[in-house]
């Protein structure tokens, strides 16, 4: 079953672009595991939101474990202003 991913995320204004720049880093390792769909990176007027498909729960698991392997920084922090809301998706 096809699941998926939205990620918004809200960065203060002084750390908006290099948030983006960390979306986009993410979205990159996504796309080159196996079973990912799409992964992608949108904005607001206020937040960084990532949106990511997978074709199943397992391939969306090893995309998350490809990125800790790679070392993209993934970590919340004080250059966020408010906490991360991310809503998991399965295909119905």
């Amino acid at each position: 079953m096809k699941v998926g991913m939205v990620a918004s995320h809200y960065p203060h204004a002084a750390y908006r672009e290099e948030f983006i720049a960390r979306v986009r880093q993410v979205c990159e390792v996504l796309l080159g595991t196996p079973g990912c769909l799409s992964a992608e990176c949108w904005m607001s007027e206020d937040a960084v939101i990532s949106i990511a498909q997978w074709e199943s729960e397992e391939a969306s698991a090893a995309s998350f474990a490809a990125v800790g392997a790679a070392g993209v920084d993934v970590g919340y922090d004080e250059r966020e202003a408010r906490p991360r809301e991310i809503v998991r998706l399965a295909a119905c």
